[in-house]
């Protein structure tokens, strides 16, 4: 029998126990009271036709479940490293060359420019104004010069002679241009005139029919001779 079977009827006497108990006393408080002898008999029959019934089994116990077995950790894998890389020295490929056939030629055959248009033919002088009075030196133009304005290399060399100039005389009465017409021979006398003659000389300046002054011209001799010792 087992121990489930043994609790359930252990249980049941323990039930029939405190019935049979709880009748007696029923019994004895009924004897005491004088209650009707019915009523014990009565009591007596119901106690005989009193069943026990048993109570259902309980239902089977669950088997315990297995034992949990403990988990064994998987070690990771090992770290795999790469092989070492070879580098091999490898020759780049020959490079081949193809032959280059030269540009071809092209010859231009040049068109001639056609000939450029005459120039215009410059624009005709504007017309030199009348003078009524010529440009008048203030003066004896020979008479500026002196023995101290003898150039000494003339003297040196002993130069002398003649020179022609021609010059053209400002509106203001001073001579604006020297030009040597006629050489005496000597550079250094040819130069000493216009020098003098453009620092020293004055006139006084031409003028047109209206009298305003205009610029003139104008000439001169200037003989150059050895100062005398």
């Amino acid at each position: 029998m087992s121990y489930a079977n043994r609790r359930q009827m252990s249980g049941n006497r323990t039930v029939a126990i405190v019935v049979v108990a709880l009748i007696h006393v029923l019994i004895g408080y009924a004897l005491i009271t004088g209650l009707a002898y019915s009523v014990v008999k009565k009591a007596a029959e119901d106690l005989k036709t009193f069943d026990v019934e048993d109570e259902p089994p309980p239902p089977p116990e669950e088997p315990p479940p297995p034992p949990e077995q403990p988990q064994v950790e998987t070690p990771p894998p090992p770290v795999v490293s790469p092989p070492p890389l070879v580098r091999t020295n490898t020759p780049p490929p020959p490079v081949s060359t193809a032959p280059v056939a030269p540009p071809p030629v092209t010859t231009y055959t040049a068109t001639p420019a056609p000939p450029a248009p005459p120039a215009p033919p410059p624009p005709p002088p504007p017309p030199r104004p009348v003078i009524s009075q010529a440009a008048k030196a203030r003066g004896s133009l020979p008479g500026l010069f002196s023995t101290d304005d003898y150039p000494q290399d003339a003297i040196r060399n002993e130069q002398q002679g003649t020179t022609s100039v021609s010059l053209t005389i400002g509106t203001d009465g001073r001579v604006s241009g020297c030009t040597v017409s006629g050489s005496s021979g000597s550079a250094s006398l040819d130069n000493a005139t216009c020098r003098i003659i453009r620092s020293r000389a004055r006139y006084t300046p031409a003028k047109d029919q209206s009298g305003n002054p205009i610029a003139g011209t104008d000439s001169a001799r200037i003989r150059w001779v050895l100062p005398e010792e």
